[in-house]
Parts: structure tokens; C-alpha cells; sequence
């Protein structure tokens, strides 16, 4: 693995606001706000494939791989300066460990990390072969062995079929903004944000977008909460959709954990819930729900690469103010033409979530014209 190009960092991010900053200039954008990353150790999470090389001796090399995008070919991972320090020493820690154990190291072909700020870590072990009942008494000494080095470790055992958790399969996260912690559990095998430190930044900046609204915040693609339960101080009540089930439990935990008492999440896609408030469909899911007593004004979306589909883009357009939260401003700047024909771009951020890389987080602030 090539060290970081640390000393390029600040221009590789001057880059990425001229890029930013031209997408968004045909909308008459006010000048980014932009937030840094650490230059190293940011992502909270990692998966790498693994190698067994019998090259050098019988018993065999086991380590961490990568492929190289352009040529395909597979290169050793023994260090991953963008990864936390929690996966890096974990790394380099659980190999030895698992090379020790034939039912531990035999057809396993990929690890997952799931580090936190909290220093929690989630190992996934991912297997060619079924698991049994040695391989979890194995598991169990391995689990052990790490916490006895110190680690406060989940480890996870997946093979076709079969998902074994040893003790649970989620890590609780605690994030710093404006000066108070927040908690959210972390699913195994579900979204995150992968790099926390920017994703404390972008809850402030939210914050201060929305600070002073009236009335009531819906919002699309809420995952385990990261938005609603920061923003919900800024309103009367927040309604929150998503569809993934691991996510809406975690959201759930969440917001009894950071004792929020005015958010409510309904298990629906953004596309279902436009469906239900166009009238076009009726759904058992909003028994209970009394849409008519939200009066909300404001609607944050965060979707997924792909961006907005049409009819959201019309529902969306509907609310006086917009926090539009995007991974890929190329599908932001499509969904823009049609909403800026009604909303001023009032604000404007990048994020700089994915550091050496081409990839932006953006985020736009829009007030009804």
C-alpha cells in the first residue's frame, strides 16, 4: 500500500471546490462552505479480501488484499493509512490469530471492519464453507484472545445462508456536535457514514441551516437517524422514512438512547411515501400515523447515488425550504434544474467525506423563491 499523498491533500481539495463550484454556478449558488477531512485515519470502515499463499512455506501466508482498479491485479494490504487506527491495529492483530486456527483461517476469503469513534470495532468473517459448531467455540476463544489485547470487539461469522453473531451484531457509535454526544447504533452490513469526523460537520451544518425554523421537518432516506435526531431540537416534530429494517430498529434505539421524544419513523421508501401522499397507493404501515397533524415546511432528503426520481423531485418541490444532502452532485445539479425553477440556492457545502478520491459529498440549503 503507497503512503497517503498528505502534502497534496489541501490542493486535491481546492480541486474538488472548483469542480463543485462550476456544477452548481448555472443555479447561481452562493460561495461552498467546505469541511475538511482528517488527512488520514478517517474511514470508520473497511473490506478486504484475503490471500492464502502457500508460495513460501506448507503452513501458508495469510494477508489483507486489494485490486488495483485499472489493472485488476491484486496487491498486499498490510497497512491502510485511510482506515482508523482501531482497523489498522486490528489488522494487523487478528491474522496471526486466525492462521493459528485451521477451522478459523480454512476457505475464509474476506474480512469486514466496522470501526467507531467509541472504539468499538465489528469484525465480519466471510467463508467458502459452512459453520459449525467448532467454528463458533473457536470464534468465541478468538473473541476472547482480542478482548484480552484490549479491543472491544463484535465478531460476525457469514457463509451462504448463515449469519452468526456471537453476542450481537451492531456497534454503539457516539458522535461529538456542538458539544454534546449523540449515540447511534451501528448495524453490521448496513449503511453508515464512513467518515465521522466529516459527518459531525455536516449534523453542525444542518443545525445552523435549520436553526430558527417553524412548524415541522419530514425526511426521506433517514437511515438509522443520523439527520432527524440532531435536527429535531430545530422543530416541532420530525416524520422520517426508510425502508431497510436493520436501519429503522437502529433508528428506533436511537432515538430512546439521545432521548429525542418528537420523532417518528415509518418504515416506507421515498418513492412509497410520495405514492401515499399523492394519493396513488394506501399503505398498512401508516395505521396509526396521522399525517394531517404535521405541518411540515421543511423537507431534508439524503438519497442514495442515483438521486431524486420525478416524483419525488414534485414532492419535494412542494416545501418552502429544502435541505438536500447529495453524494453525487452530478444527479443533485439534474434534480436542481427542476427545483430551482421554484428555490434560491441559500446555502451551499462540500464535504469532503472521500478524501483522494473523486467522489463529493455536497450539501444545498433552498428557500422558496
Amino acid at each position: 500500500m503507497q503512503p497517503l499523498p498528505i502534502e497534496k491533500y489541501d490542493e486535491l481539495l481546492a480541486k474538488k471546490c472548483q469542480k463543485l463550484t462550476a456544477l452548481l454556478a448555472p443555479f447561481k449558488a452562493p460561495a461552498l462552505t467546505v469541511f475538511a477531512s482528517p488527512p488520514q485515519h478517517f474511514r470508520m470502515r473497511a473490506e478486504f479480501r484475503l490471500w492464502h499463499d502457500y508460495s513460501s512455506n506448507r503452513d501458508g501466508d495469510l494477508y489483507h488484499i486489494m485490486f488495483d482498479k485499472t489493472t485488476k491485479r491484486r496487491y498486499r494490504v498490510d497497512r491502510f493509512p485511510i482506515a482508523t487506527q482501531l482497523i489498522n491495529r486490528m489488522m494487523a492483530t487478528i491474522l496471526p490469530l486466525l492462521k493459528e486456527r485451521e477451522v478459523l483461517g480454512k476457505k475464509l476469503f474476506q474480512i469486514d471492519y466496522l470501526s467507531t469513534l467509541s472504539d468499538q470495532i465489528i469484525v465480519s468473517l466471510l467463508y467458502h464453507k459452512t459453520l459449525t459448531e467448532e467454528w463458533q467455540t473457536a470464534a468465541r476463544a478468538l473473541k476472547v484472545r482480542l478482548e484480552n489485547q484490549g479491543f472491544s470487539v463484535q465478531i460476525i461469522g457469514r457463509a451462504a445462508k448463515q449469519k452468526i453473531c456471537l453476542d450481537q451484531d451492531f456497534a454503539d457509535e457516539v458522535l461529538p456536535v456542538n458539544g454534546k454526544n449523540y449515540v447511534y447504533r451501528q448495524v453490521e452490513n448496513s449503511f453508515t457514514q464512513p467518515n465521522a469526523a466529516v459527518n459531525c460537520k455536516m449534523l453542525e451544518w444542518a443545525i445552523d441551516c435549520t436553526r430558527g425554523s417553524r412548524g415541522d421537518l419530514l425526511e426521506l432516506y433517514c437511515g438509522n437517524g443520523n439527520f432527524s435526531i440532531a435536527l429535531a431540537q430545530n422543530f416541532r416534530k420530525v416524520l422520517a422514512t426508510e425502508i431497510a429494517k436493520p436501519s429503522v430498529a437502529a433508528a428506533q434505539f436511537n432515538i430512546a438512547a439521545n432521548r429525542v421524544e418528537n420523532v417518528q419513523i415509518i418504515r416506507m421508501s421515498a418513492e412509497e411515501f410520495t405514492q401515499a401522499m399523492n394519493g396513488v397507493r394506501t399503505f398498512n404501515r401508516l395505521k396509526g400515523v396521522d399525517l394531517q397533524a404535521y405541518e411540515c415546511n421543511t423537507i431534508l432528503v439524503d438519497p442514495p447515488r442515483a438521486g431524486l426520481d420525478p416524483d419525488t423531485v414534485k414532492l419535494v418541490r412542494q416545501y418552502d425550504r429544502i435541505l438536500y444532502i447529495s453524494c453525487n452532485p452530478q444527479t443533485l445539479c439534474e434534480n436542481l434544474r427542476t427545483l430551482s425553477q421554484t428555490h434560491r440556492i441559500e446555502r451551499a457545502a462540500l464535504f469532503d467525506q472521500f478524501p483522494y478520491t473523486d467522489h463529493m459529498e455536497a450539501g444545498v440549503w433552498l428557500i422558496r423563491k
